[in-house]
């Protein structure tokens, strides 16, 4: 194992990373950058030059940082070019009668899922098994151990179109470095906020980016839908830009600094923002801010609530957790729970290993850690060391004496 792992977090707003360090093992310190990006939208490469610039600079000021020498990379994917399907396989164990289901057993009709539902327009990013049947029995989450004459698998695989995958590769290539892993954001994310008992019955993550919202549905912990909506805190953004006749990096500053959502009527009518216009400023009343992001965040929480109520019932959800830069406008998480009619969450960083080492960290204080949950998602991941998402398997050995030592222990649960 390397004694660094380094997490990239491509967004179209912003490119975060860090980069965690182990002495003997174990986990020593980390370390975070974070910078606007160039070169992405919609979680689409639009300009492989300024993308290439802007990985470069921000792991340069990491190395600058921690010291490491930064190679390979685990780097997030994302957007529209994400899709999902199920796939399907069977295969047979025994000639006659039944056997002992192993290991190499579920391995095998993963693999066969996993061919049977590839394509050559688009690259596997995650498999994850939704259950599986033995015999006439389904919905059986782990039948290791089991005896059965057949096995069946149902694959929830998360894709993303081959074109996308190939040009981040090598935009990462041509900056000079390499993926170690690829990640779905959204998967990534719920790592970081959702601990083992989060994971108990129905949760959903809604990650609110700046130009796309990815809402992801688990069910004790396993992964049963996600969607990819196409809008985000742009359109806040928009909105403000087009009615105040101001440019996109004004309307966001004004956005942040000044924006609130809900309250309108408390807000005086002679409260006013200087905006600085060529050489002049200009007042603009703060209530007008208000009602226009008001509106606008109202609009995007009625299209998460239609998206949800499309999938399941709200009133069946355990935890609804929600994410993103854009929660942190005052009144966004209210006017979320109004629309929505159900307690809203916002994401936390769960994992105590991770929180020890990081809660001295100014980077990280207030809700400035929001800025690298995909990040620590995926760094969570990586210290897990087995595929996200998936369910409890032994992963195949690394070497050939323990690959004998599993076979032996396959032959012996098979015929004893």
């Amino acid at each position: 194992m390397n004694n660094y792992i380094c997490t990239l977090d491509i967004g179209s707003s912003k490119i975060s990373a860090c980069v965690a360090l182990f002495k003997k093992k174990r986990l020593s310190s980390i370390h975070f950058e974070t910078l606007p990006v160039k070169g992405m939208r919609e979680g689409t490469v639009v300009d492989s030059i300024g993308l290439i610039g802007s990985i470069g600079k921000v792991l340069k000021n990491l190395k600058a940082k921690s010291g490491v020498n930064i190679k390979f990379v685990s780097v997030n994917i994302s957007g529209q070019d994400i899709s999902t399907k199920r796939s399907r396989a069977i295969i047979p164990l025994a000639e006659r009668g039944n056997k002992v289901i192993t290991v190499s057993d579920m391995q095998k009709a993963n693999e066969q899922a996993r061919v049977l539902g590839s394509s050559l327009e688009e690259e596997i990013i995650h498999m994850i098994p939704s259950s599986y049947t033995i015999d006439s029995k389904g919905n059986i989450n782990n039948p290791l151990g089991l005896y059965s004459h057949r096995l069946e698998v149902e694959l929830y695989l998360v894709c993303g179109k081959l074109s996308s995958v190939q040009s981040l590769a090598r935009v990462i290539n041509h900056a000079g470095y390499e993926i170690k892993d690829l990640y779905f954001s959204g998967l990534a994310t719920s790592k970081a906020v959702f601990n083992q008992k989060a994971r108990e019955g129905l949760n959903l993550l809604c990650d609110i980016g700046s130009d796309t919202t990815e809402i992801l549905i688990f069910q004790d912990g396993l992964l049963k839908d996600i969607q990819v909506l196409a809008f985000g805190g742009d359109d806040l953004t928009n909105e403000l830009s087009d009615v105040l006749k101001i440019n996109f990096d004004l309307a966001e500053d004004i956005k942040r600094s000044s924006g609130i959502i809900g309250g309108v009527d408390q807000i005086g009518e002679d409260r006013e923002i200087l905006v600085k216009r060529s050489e002049f400023y200009k007042p603009i009343k703060q209530r007008l801010v208000a009602e226009i992001v008001t509106s606008s965040a109202k609009r995007i929480c009625a299209k998460i609530k239609e998206a949800v109520e499309n999938k399941i019932s709200l009133y069946d959800i355990n935890n609804f957790v929600v994410t993103g830069r854009t929660v942190l406008i005052e009144g966004f998480i209210e006017t979320l729970e109004n629309a929505l009619a159900i307690p809203v969450k916002l994401g936390r960083i769960t994992s105590l290993e991770i929180i020890s080492i990081i809660k001295e960290n100014d980077e990280l204080s207030g809700q400035k850690y929001l800025t690298y949950l995909t990040c620590i998602g995926m760094l969570c991941e990586a210290l897990e060391a087995k595929p996200l998402g998936i369910l409890p398997l032994h992963q195949p050995a690394k070497n050939l004496f323990f690959k004998a030592v599993n076979r032996v222990k396959e032959v012996y649960q098979e015929y004893f």
